[in-house]
């Protein structure tokens, strides 16, 4: 008797394994793209997968779904580990009616979300899905607002990090865009929440699926994807890296790899790196490279506003996130966009105890109609909130040019900065010196008979009293003036020193960030 209950379950089992079956697993494998469990077992350390919610089914009667059951119902929700550390993971079966959300799928998705935010553990979301299941109605749309109501409670609590590698379209979009990372495979996955018949029905443009809302058009012009992935493999090994910076909730420490002393921790090319002529463009990465753990950086929005560059490193092991102007990306400015990018990620690092070094080369913010009239004040204001907002520790290294309102907002003394380094080719002054000297010594050049060696000659007396950091480190807003060579010294020395900071900020509710 007990072996004909035991044979039940056993072909139970069997049958979770197959999805909506050989067929379209066939299919989905020809779009090339992996199943759902394949995906599962590819992310987590083998053998660590245990399945909650396995024999799930829906419940609808409407449309013809009384005659079709899938056990699962085109969701897999579970726990295992990722580099032997624990995280709560869930996978769409596209292979079940397109991976469409409905009541009982959503209820799964639920259950490992409370389960995540009550134990402190990571969730992560591998997104194929054709929406909503519109034969259910309300009953699915009530599951996606479940889903997006846990996201934003447990937003700072634990990490979320958004794998999209199929379609995802419509109320879908928004799970992914409130959590704290969204992955997006090159080719085979996209987002939207109108899809292209609808955008030419209301705008007559004629645009792809690929075009409108695929991983290049949204980890280039929108933002909205922080990394495109090749394909799903490359994908799924990113989503490891990202965890491997990060700790597994907001009361915890990232990880701390090992890490061997160099004999020499100085880094002699820094000191030829920064040109002669201020308006020479170099490449802020070197600089990068070479103060970070080598081979350690981990690039976030790579292909967006690349005028601020942003990622992950490791110094002696431990994880920093990194925020950096581009001056061989539009000068360096600060924009709209460059803003934005930085002020999430400065975020992200500070919700999770990341501590933050700043390399600075900013000329100002961008000017124009197009940025004045898009809201530059309060996208500008929004990295400003969240230097300002960040507890964890704090550096910056000036290498050239920190001018005006800019100079304050990347991560000055004044907004609660708590070391800050210049190298001596820094320039820290209201504007650069050609503005500068036109407008404070106008009259002179103006009433001079050669006005342009004139304006030279005054370029020249502001350069001497400003294009350096020597005005600043007087007043103590630069803590050190230091030779480029000693860059990472000098850092390895600060978080140390910064380890055990303990700050606050002021009882309230939360604050009012200028969105």
């Amino acid at each position: 008797m007990h072996n004909t209950k035991f044979e039940i379950l056993q072909r139970k089992n069997d049958e979770t394994l197959l999805g909506g079956g050989k067929d379209r697993i066939e299919s989905q494998h020809a779009k090339g793209k992996l199943t759902a469990r394949e995906r599962v077992n590819l992310l987590l350390d083998e053998g660590t997968f245990v399945e909650i919610g396995k024999f799930v089914m829906h419940r609808c009667k409407d449309f013809g779904l009384d005659k079709e059951f899938y056990l699962g119902d085109g969701v897999i929700t579970g726990y295992g580990t990722v580099n032997g550390r624990p995280v709560y993971v869930f996978s769409q079966d596209f292979t079940i009616f397109g991976g469409s959300l409905s009541e009982t799928n959503a209820e799964k998705i639920v259950k490992i979300m409370d389960l995540a935010a009550k134990n402190g553990v990571p969730v992560i979301g591998l997104n194929d899905s054709g929406g909503a299941r519109i034969q259910e109605g309300v009953n699915s749309l009530a599951g996606y607002a479940d889903i997006f109501y846990r996201n934003t409670r447990m937003s700072g609590v634990v990490p979320q990090i958004s794998a999209v590698m199929g379609p995802c379209a419509g109320g879908a979009v928004y799970s992914p865009a409130i959590t704290d990372f969204i992955l997006m495979v090159e080719k085979t996955s996209y987002m939207f929440v109108t899809g292209p018949n609808v955008v030419k029905t209301v705008t007559h443009e004629e645009i792809t699926s690929e075009e409108l809302g695929g991983a290049t058009a949204h980890s280039t012009k929108s933002g909205v994807c922080h990394f495109a992935c090749a394909n799903e493999i490359q994908c799924i090994e990113t989503i490891k890296k990202i965890l491997g910076y990060l700790p597994q909730n907001c009361e915890d420490d990232a990880p701390v790899y090992a890490y061997k002393p160099e004999t020499n921790e100085k880094r002699e090319k820094l000191n030829t790196l920064i040109p002669e002529n201020p308006n020479q463009p170099y490449d802020m990465h070197e600089v990068i490279a070479e103060v970070i753990d080598s081979a350690s950086f981990l690039e976030v929005h790579k292909n967006f506003a690349e005028n601020i560059i942003t990622g992950f490193g490791r110094v002696e092991g431990r994880s920093i996130g990194i925020v950096a102007n581009q001056p061989a990306h539009l000068a360096g400015v600060l924009d709209i966009h460059s803003s934005n990018k930085a002020a999430r990620f400065v975020r992200t690092c500070d919700a999770f105890n990341v501590p933050l070094l700043v390399f600075e080369d900013v000329p100002g913010f961008l000017p124009g109609t197009d940025q004045e009239w898009n809201g530059i004040i309060s996208n500008g204001a929004k990295l400003l909130f969240a230097f300002s907002e960040a507890t964890v520790p704090r550096i910056t290294i000036i290498t050239r040019k920190a001018y005006g309102g800019a100079y304050d907002v990347m991560n000055s003394k004044h907004i609660g900065a708590d070391l800050n380094y210049a190298w001596p080719t820094a320039e820290i002054a209201v504007m650069g010196a050609k503005g500068a000297a036109e407008i404070i010594f106008k009259k002179e050049i103006n009433e001079s008979e050669n006005k342009e060696q004139k304006l030279n000659e005054k370029i020249d007396e502001y350069k001497e009293k400003f294009a350096n950091p020597y005005r600043a480190a007087h007043r103590g807003f630069i803590d050190e003036v230091i030779l480029p060579e000693d860059t990472r010294i000098k850092v390895i020395s600060a978080f140390k020193m910064l380890e055990n900071k303990v700050d606050s900020l002021p009882r309230k509710k939360h604050g009012n960030i200028p969105l």
